[in-house]
């Protein structure tokens, strides 16, 4: 498999290696990409580098000669999902906290593939062998929507849109302190952590990312919001809330945070999600309520003191 990069001018000097791994479809580690550097399966400009800290130039055509995976046979699974809309085009589930969305190193089964593979049967593998109908993904701990391809039609239409930034997708979250404007714009670009590459993190050298949010309830300490994507870099709302000083509940990768309630994941979940659909043209809306954990965490902190609002907990007031 084939896949081909244009250098932009957000990558502009960057390493050979480093610009793979913020490919974020390639899913590369820094060791990874520097393999596929040393067994001459990168090209640049149909050259070989000579190296992995190669710079690239704005312009520049990267071509990455991908192994097909021989460690990996997706098997179909039966596995329980919940579905919020199907139709021969696609099909649109509520994730739970927890399930990964497609094998990868260390989650070889169980993953929601596996669990698509069996009550779709085959999708299509544009994206990969590894992520056959996947347009866009959740994190494990993130809960909610999510819309998957069963054609290449509709494959192609998803993507478009994403990339146009014609899918509203809006998330909940809970935050540890209390945000005093009602709403606010985060600009800030992200890119791979300087210190460690597994981490995203808030950097000059990184891809624009847009957060839209708002307050929806103000509890003691905390505060649920909701915010909508323009951008979708990798762990976008978790990485520009905490940069803001407010890191999402239990989030024990960028904010640290635990609650009163020690909640087992991040307090994100995936609520609200829209886009065209890739046949017919109809606009398509959908809306996951609150999952039962955090919505625990939140009857805990209305209980906690006085708080504005009625307490209700719907991105559309």
């Amino acid at each position: 498999m084939i896949s081909e990069f244009i250098v932009t001018p957000s990558n502009e000097n960057s390493r050979i290696d480093v610009f793979l791994v913020a490919q974020k479809e390639l899913a590369l580690s820094r060791s990874q990409a520097q393999k596929l550097i040393r067994r001459a399966r990168v090209r640049i400009n149909g050259k070989k580098p000579r190296k992995a800290g190669l710079k690239v130039k704005v312009g520049d055509k990267v071509q990455v000669h991908l192994p097909q995976p021989r460690e990996y046979q997706i098997q179909a699974e039966a596995i329980p999902i919940s579905i919020v809309y199907e139709d021969p085009e696609l099909i649109v589930i509520d994730k739970p906290a927890g399930m990964v969305v497609h094998p990868a190193p260390g989650h070889c089964s169980g993953t929601l593939v596996n669990a698509l593979l069996h009550h779709c049967g085959p999708l299509p593998e544009i994206s990969g062998p590894l992520r056959p109908g996947i347009v866009h993904r959740l994190d494990k701990d993130t809960s909610g929507l999510l819309a998957v391809s069963k054609t290449e039609r509709a494959y192609r239409s998803l993507v478009k849109q994403l990339k146009a930034h014609l899918v509203n997708r809006i998330y909940q979250a809970l935050v540890k302190g209390n945000i005093k404007v009602a709403a606010g714009v985060i600009d800030a670009p992200i890119g791979r952590n300087p210190v460690n590459r597994k981490k995203m993190a808030v950097v000059s050298s990184g891809k624009r990312a847009i957060s839209h949010f708002r307050v929806l309830e103000r509890y003691p300490g905390y505060s649920l919001l909701a915010v909508e994507l323009e951008t979708g870099r990798t762990h976008q709302i978790r990485v520009h809330l905490a940069y803001m000083g407010y890191p999402v509940v239990g989030d024990m990768i960028y904010g640290k945070c635990k609650d009163k309630s020690r909640i087992q994941r991040q307090a994100l979940h995936a609520a609200r999600l829209e886009f065209t659909h890739p046949a017919s043209g109809e606009h398509l809306s959908f809306f996951s309520p609150l999952p039962a954990d955090m919505k625990e965490l939140v009857a805990k902190l209305q209980c906690g003191g006085n708080m504005p609002g009625n307490g209700k907990n719907q991105v559309d007031k």
